[in-house]
């Protein structure tokens, strides 16, 4: 079943991939509304998510809110289905760094970084710098339960060269790299609600007291890896920036969960600039500490 389901969609999403651009974005507009208006997608999910971090607003704000995340949420996934036919030139284009001299500069030094992210803007279309940044590039990622399109999902994020590792996988790979003085910058998501069992530290995320990722603060101790963060922002439809922020040099300098909370500090500065392209589905607040 799993398969048949595969080879249903897939021509489905390779013509998405090569529509012109105006055609695409409407699109997109149309699964707008059929996820939002018609199927209502996670919406308790996200309007509970809204209520809950953004109380200083209106009803009528927060609901604005929502339909333009929507919409974001629409555009970044389909996204993804256009890098499987976008060329370079066309997402060079589309992906701008602002200072990409600041990764450079780990790079001639020699030092293996370790790169945070969060669900905002585009984090998809964020794999395709890796071959401007001197490294070798490892994203670690959540494996899809359908294997087909797991590996589709693999083979569109590592067009730049990127390679994609399970969770699981992340320590193995990180000694095996360092032993074999491979240098490498290892993408983690962090910013989303860790597992129970996994639970190390909590902080104040969006005035919620919630237990938070500590997994790169603490690889990066374990493998002298700096920690740098990268922010991306929506400049408009279908274009997008990105800038890198130094959070640790050495971070076995700075006291525990320190660097975890410099990075969600500055997520929560995005969120609450423009809320409507953080990913609002994912249950981030479930676990909240009373």
């Amino acid at each position: 079943m799993q398969f048949l389901v595969y080879i249903l969609a897939y021509p489905l999403l390779w013509l998405i991939s090569i529509l012109p651009f105006p055609i695409f974005y409407f699109f997109s507009d149309f699964v707008y509304f059929l996820i939002y208006r018609v199927i209502g997608y996670r919406k308790k999910v996200v309007r509970e998510n809204l209520a809950l971090t953004l109380p200083h607003l209106s009803d009528a704000e927060r609901k604005d809110i929502e339909k333009k995340f929507y919409k974001h949420m629409c555009d970044m996934f389909l996204e993804m289905v256009k890098t499987m036919s976008m060329s370079p030139e066309e997402m060079e284009r589309r992906f701008h760094v602002t200072n990409i001299d600041l990764v450079l500069d780990y790079a001639k030094k020699g030092k293996s970084v370790i790169l945070v992210a969060s669900h905002y803007a585009s984090y998809e279309w964020l794999l395709t710098i890796n071959p401007k940044l001197g490294f070798q590039g490892v994203a670690v990622y959540k494996k899809l339960a359908n294997p087909y399109f797991d590996k589709l999902v693999r083979k569109i994020r590592s067009k730049y060269n990127t390679e994609m590792i399970e969770t699981r996988k992340a320590i193995p790979t990180m000694a095996q790299n360092q032993r074999n003085g491979v240098l490498s910058m290892y993408g983690l998501a962090s910013d989303q609600s860790p597992k129970l069992d996994r639970i190390f530290h909590s902080m104040k995320f969006m005035g919620i007291e919630v237990p938070v990722h500590t997994g790169a603060e603490m690889l990066a101790k374990k493998y002298d890896l700096a920690v740098i963060m990268v922010k991306v922002e929506k400049v408009k439809r279908g274009f997008y920036e990105a800038t890198f922020l130094s959070l640790a040099d050495n971070p076995k300098d700075f006291k525990d969960f320190e660097i975890t909370e410099m990075y969600l500090k500055e997520v929560e500065k995005q969120i609450l600039a423009k809320p409507e392209f953080y990913l609002w589905t994912h249950k981030r607040w479930k676990h909240r500490i009373e």
